[in-house]
């Protein structure tokens, strides 16, 4: 089974992976403007994610070879790889294992290291949207605030939703799977992991998610990396500060 995506431009092939919960419309905006660098932007859907194939399986190793099956399908290679996030971690684990096919890798607001289970309001707060009732958007999103409070999570957990019919509204995630299976997205890189080529890793300035503490990990992983933070940007960097990121990406890659 072949990931849906969105390709945009011609050039070198440029692949980025949405997070966990995302979905490649989240990096139209930007694909668009990568698209306009003389690159060729592949906006990709994960397993279980917007507009690709389900399956009960849902760990990085599948996801890589998803990955690997649709290079290989679209002959891809010297690629640029970005992903954020849980698309990070498919990224790093992506170049470990085929290094051969990646030119340069950028990681945006993730480590290599383990996460602890972390979604658990979000998931609850999807599990609760019962769509034989719920008959608009602005629904939804009075359940959701119940469990999450930020404005910003919710409008981007609520592009999910589309209509399968006139009145019916439905998620395009694989919500069960992605609840069974939470725990594989905080999952390391295994130890003996190591990409030796130019890494990129991009931090907000207001996200946990890379501290000091993880610098160290990060070099012994990537020898190469290089490590920016993005100023008035947390987890969802490229959405809050698109600019900085952009010029940060660009002068990464040119």
């Amino acid at each position: 089974m072949l990931l849906h995506s969105n390709i945009i431009g011609k050039g070198q092939p440029f692949i980025i992976l949405h997070g966990f919960l995302g979905s490649s419309d989240n990096w139209k905006t930007l694909g668009t403007q990568f698209s306009e660098q003389n690159f060729q932007v592949h906006l990709v859907d994960q397993r279980n994610h917007g507009h690709s194939f389900h399956s009960e399986e849902f760990n990085y190793d599948v996801l890589v070879e998803d990955l690997k099956t649709y290079c290989d399908t679209h002959q891809l290679k010297n690629i640029l790889l970005l992903g954020h996030s849980m698309g990070g971690k498919t990224a790093m684990l992506f170049a470990t294992q085929y290094p051969e096919l990646v030119s340069k890798l950028i990681v945006a607001d993730i480590s290599p290291r383990f996460y602890p289970i972390h979604h658990d309001g979000i998931l609850n707060g999807l599990a609760a949207l019962n769509f034989d009732v719920l008959k608009s958007r602005g629904e939804a999103d009075t359940i959701l605030s119940k469990y999450i409070s930020d404005f910003g999570t919710r409008q981007f957990l609520l592009k999910n939703l589309y209509w399968v019919e006139k009145g019916k509204l439905a998620l395009r995630m694989n919500l069960e799977v992605l609840k069974d299976e939470v725990a594989e997205i905080g999952e390391p890189l295994p130890s003996q992991a190591t990409f030796e080529k130019d890494t990129l890793f991009l931090r907000g300035d207001r996200s946990e998610y890379i501290g000091v503490d993880d610098e160290d990990i990060i070099v012994t992983h990537f020898p190469k990396a290089k490590i920016v933070t993005i100023s008035n940007a947390g987890h969802w960097l490229h959405a809050e500060n698109p600019t900085d990121f952009f010029d940060a990406v660009m002068a990464f890659v040119t």
